[in-house]
């Protein structure tokens, strides 16, 4: 993509979050919020199932495992894009849109699970904390840069994620990987940190460190009076496990993809570097492309590039060899020499304002 047009979205993009925010803060509980990420209830080390309670084939809900004071919250929502015969016995993904994503999750997912489901896996979607159906009716209690809202949205979050791959796991699937877009990849790196059970992890710009990209690029003048407060907050809580280049993952560095748009305006390219190099250098594909671009569907062949990638991870565990295979047109023909691998993959609110 040619680099203006790229900025130009990602820009136009920033434009929008801002007429979203509220033109004040209040009190952003940073002492609290630093507090409670630095302290061993953040990411807990136990984690229990999910019990998941099916409507129809398709939707399926659970009781978060961290309830909040907001009813609409307490409930998760998610979908389960099954193989057509023995469900269980595939891989599951489970895709994580960006913030306030509706589009690709009411739209982009459905058409990328079914891609999945031809190659052979499962796909489960969760609506993130306080997102879409779970947006709490009182809205200004939360979307006015709480950090401290933000601190235990994000537990939240990575407590439902592990709770539903506990679920997928006891169900009998041989393995579950994580696919998350800017925000959610954010949170997959979270909870790829804190979960070795986890066979693998695509991060598409994940949101790496805080940094007050609204207010450096904004034009509304209240959001940009706001800078200098808002560095403060950035700088306090990349000292926190928020920061993912301030934590390690639980699992091997060859089970781990980022991939970094170029000309990104939100989640830099200069951050995933710096992940990628605290991380062990994992495997990196960089884009000619920004933020909008990577994280709603603008990149060419990119989902069957990771659907490849994700087939490799998924060939090698022990479990996979008792696999049946997915169908029949997925099949080598006799002397193919085509490996398992090959057949399987032939086919805002103003906490955003800190940036993650």
């Amino acid at each position: 993509m040619i680099a203006p047009l790229a900025k130009l979205m990602d820009w136009s993009a920033i434009q929008v979050m801002t007429w979203m925010m509220p033109a004040n803060e209040h009190n952003p509980r940073l002492e609290e919020a630093v507090q409670f990420l630095k302290g061993p209830d953040f990411v807990p080390t136990d984690s229990q199932p999910a019990q998941v309670e099916f409507h129809g084939s398709l939707h399926f809900r659970f009781p978060t495992p961290r309830p909040c004071e907001f009813e609409e919250n307490n409930v998760v929502h998610g979908r389960l894009y099954r193989c057509p015969e023995r469900w269980q016995e595939r891989p599951v993904i489970i895709l994580l849109p960006g913030w306030n994503d509706s589009a690709s999750y009411n739209l982009r997912f459905p058409l990328l699970a079914r891609r999945c489901n031809r190659a052979g896996f499962n796909v489960a979607t969760l609506v993130p904390p306080y997102h879409f159906q779970r947006c709490p009716r009182q809205c200004a209690s939360f979307d006015s840069g709480d950090c401290l809202r933000l601190a235990e949205r994000t537990a939240q979050g990575i407590a439902e994620i592990r709770a539903l791959t506990g679920w997928l796991l006891g169900k009998g699937c041989p393995a579950v990987a994580l696919w998350g877009y800017s925000a959610g990849a954010g949170d997959a790196g979270i909870a790829v940190c804190h979960d070795a059970r986890l066979a693998a992890v695509v991060m598409a710009s994940p949101a790496v460190r805080f940094r007050p990209f609204v207010e450096q690029l904004a034009v509304r003048p209240s959001i940009r009076g706001r800078l200098l407060s808002v560095r403060e907050i950035c700088k306090r809580m990349n000292l926190t496990a928020m920061n993912l280049t301030m934590i390690r993952p639980a699992i091997a560095r060859e089970r781990i993809l980022l991939i970094e748009g170029i000309h990104d305006l939100i989640c830099l390219k200069d951050n995933i570097e710096d992940l990628w190099q605290s991380w062990g250098q994992p495997d990196i594909w960089r884009l000619p492309h920004g933020h909008v671009g990577v994280c709603c569907g603008g990149v060419p062949g990119l989902s069957g590039r990771v659907l490849r990638w994700l087939a490799l991870r998924f060939d090698k565990l022990p479990s996979r060899n008792q696999m049946p295979p997915p169908s029949k047109s997925l099949q080598p023909t006799p002397g193919s020499g085509l490996s398992s691998a090959a057949r399987f993959t032939s086919l805002g609110p103003a906490w955003l304002s800190l940036g993650r």
